[in-house]
């Protein structure tokens, strides 16, 4: 209990001190050793997971006072943040943030106040396999981010020297996030979920707005009102559940949904719905898209550790809910998930092939595969779960990695866009080959991200939905477009090029160098988080429904697993055998024609001499951004009525 506790107060702690601190020197120290001790809890959590096992907290009479008391003072916070967020809708005249707020929060308090009061939640927190994972997550890449921030906000300072100095608002509102992020992970009480929930919602507003420029407010208001609605949909969910099933845990809404799939159909929709929102799927996936005007950190932080992550996680959470069963051939809530995280996963791999500035790459890269892992959590199968989970992990610290990778290079070469980062392994070559591990380990056999989509496919065929099955294998087709292009531009060497790589600030190496790290030993040490954690996991919370050796069924392979570690292993190890033999022979730089003294033109046909230049083709003509997200958000709303509609028909003839 206090180990969890901790984890969620102890970021608390360093981001109020932080507000108060305005030294570089102290604000350093501050960050560093808050992040080790956040990162050391996390781990610390981890090995006590192992050894005692799973754990739920029996609330007994000692922690039931306490529990009335956060309870009390959530709802005293909710009511707080719901008239600010009225208050600045109004000044910066965003009215429908203002009705929103108006709207979920007295619902919320009306419930608490009437039937909510009267429900037992016999476990508020708890933690299992899925919240280890998230745990080492937040806590190991969410705090390399925050250290990262450091060196990258002193630039960013630099950069905007008649802006006022707000760094301390900024790291405040980095470690609420990371608190709020364990709330997330660790509460089985659903009220206490959608406090922390909304206190994500609420610090992805205020980072996203932090430059205070009108595009920066107009995304950030785009922010609150989509992820608003989300909330809005988690509020209504609570109140459904609470009033007919007597109910207010997350665990509780999965055991019922085992036996009496459509007691509960309409809150899993519901649930389902404010996850699609708080995951940036289609049609709410403007809004990350609109947090690039963030600085880099930010963008980091929302992308792999935190926000996002938080609606993938409750829809993983929720899904052994759905489940197929004899009762329920087909779960309304599953169809919503898989059928939105398929066409977004589509739709936005293609929009990204369109796209030369690295951080809309990135960012249409993860609204897609946060799509890929709705789908997957959507088919109820044990199969897809594996395949959810570890597309997280994976995702999580190659993301951070490359956004990170992305902001070190704008700072130093003046842009973040793909076609301006000719010769980066001339100008930066330690940043250029961190960047190449990247985009390697995003899409390329055998590393994990791989091997994960592989696994989402063997799992989306047993799902028997061929329209599903063939969005994933052209969306996974479409993949090797944007990134083939981006690794052939890191990849390119151009002669003449100074080193520039010194100005890069220490604590941004340390934390490149700690992501590169962690993205080798995930696509070595994969196996070891299969079967120590996922097949866990999986186990605990299907062993009732199917039989274990259903289970297995569903699951990769243990030799196949091991297979591709030893591939990873290989690949990484080899080159080392040859540093340093042989000797270097230099041949001549071939151009289009024949190349002059410095190697940066040549002499064409015409006898004319021609500055040479490397350009991809984004085939904007074919996968334009505007069409791609047109097409997207048509067809998810579609989805989204009908499934709506559907749940709201059975309510009508008295089915739920």
């Amino acid at each position: 209990m206090s180990i969890v506790f901790s984890l969620i107060l102890l970021p608390v702690v360093v981001a109020v001190a932080l507000l108060l601190i305005r030294g570089d020197q102290a604000r350093g120290v501050l960050v560093v050793a808050g992040s080790i001790l956040i990162g050391a809890l996390s781990i610390y959590l981890t090995v006590r997971f192992f050894i005692s096992g799973s754990a739920n907290f029996n609330l007994n009479e000692n922690y039931e006072a306490l529990a009335e008391f956060v309870g009390y003072a959530m709802m005293a916070i909710e009511i707080v943040l719901a008239v600010v967020i009225f208050a600045l809708g109004i000044k910066y005249k965003k009215y429908l943030a203002s009705l929103l707020a108006v709207l979920q929060t007295p619902l919320m308090v009306w419930f608490e106040f009437s039937a909510g009061k009267d429900i037992e939640v016999e476990h508020a927190l708890y933690y299992d396999q899925l919240s280890i994972i998230m745990a080492l997550i937040i806590g190991i890449i969410g705090t390399l981010i925050c250290v990262y921030a450091l060196g990258y906000m002193k630039d960013f300072q630099h950069h905007h020297p008649d802006e006022p100095d707000r760094r301390p608002w900024f790291f405040f509102l980095l470690f609420l996030f990371l608190a709020a992020m364990y709330g997330i992970v660790f509460s089985n009480n659903l009220v206490w979920l959608y406090f922390f929930w909304e206190i994500t919602t609420l610090c992805s507003f205020f980072l996203i707005g932090f430059t205070k420029t009108k595009e920066a407010v107009n995304n950030s208001f785009r922010a609150l009102i989509m992820n608003l609605f989300g909330g809005l949909g988690f509020v209504l969910a609570i109140i459904l559940l609470g009033r007919d099933s007597g109910t207010l845990e997350l665990s509780g809404l999965v055991q019922i949904a085992a036996v009496y799939t459509s007691q509960v159909a309409a809150p899993l929709v519901l649930l389902v719905f404010a996850g699609i929102t708080k995951a940036a799927q289609m049609p709410f996936n403007s809004w990350l898209l609109g947090a690039m005007v963030a600085p880099t950190p930010t963008s980091a932080l929302l992308h792999s550790s935190t926000m996002v992550k938080a609606g993938v996680f409750l829809i993983l959470k929720l899904s052994p809910a759905f489940l197929p069963t004899s009762s329920a051939p087909v779960s309304a809530a599953g169809t919503l998930a898989m059928m939105v995280g398929a066409i977004t996963f589509l739709m936005a791999s293609c929009a990204a092939i369109s796209q030369s500035n690295a951080k809309r790459v990135l960012a249409y890269s993860t609204v897609a595969n946060l799509g890929l892992i709705v789908t997957c959590a959507g088919t109820g199968m044990p199969g897809g779960i594996w395949a959810a989970t570890m597309l997280i992990i994976f995702h999580a610290v190659t993301k951070s990695l490359l956004f990170l990778c992305v902001g070190t290079a704008e700072h130093n070469i003046g842009s973040r866009d793909i076609e301006d980062m000719d010769g980066l392994f001339g100008r930066m070559p330690r940043l250029a080959l961190f960047m190449v591990i990247g985009i390697a380990a995003m899409f390329l056999a055998p590393f994990g991200m791989l091997v994960s989509k592989w696994a989402a496919l063997e799992s989306l065929i047993y799902s028997s939905n061929p329209l599903i099955l063939l969005m994933v294998v052209f969306g996974s087709s479409v993949t090797v477009f944007y990134w083939g292009k981006w690794l052939g531009k890191m990849l390119a060497i151009v002669a003449k090029r100074d080193n520039i790589q010194q100005s890069v600030h220490k604590e941004e190496w340390a934390s490149l160098g700690s992501l590169v790290a962690l993205v080798i030993a995930a696509c070595i040490t994969f196996p070891a988080f299969s079967q120590k954690l996922v097949v866990p996991f999986i186990v605990s919370v299907y062993g009732g429904m199917v039989p274990l050796e259903s289970i297995q069924f569903f699951l990769l392979g243990t030799e196949n697993l091991y297979i591709m570690m030893i591939m990873v292993a290989v690949i990484i190890l080899l080159p080392l055998l040859f540093l340093g033999k042989g000797r270097k022979k230099l041949a001549p730089i071939y151009l289009a024609g024949a190349g002059l003294d410095d190697n940066l033109k040549f002499m064409g046909s015409m006898q004319k001499e021609t500055e040479f230049s490397l350009r991809n083709w984004y085939m904007e003509g074919y996968f334009a951004e505007k069409r791609m997200n047109l097409i997207g958000i048509i067809a998810t709303v579609l989805v989204i009525v009908y499934v709506f509609a559907s749940v709201l028909a059975v309510a009508l003839r008295g089915g739920v």
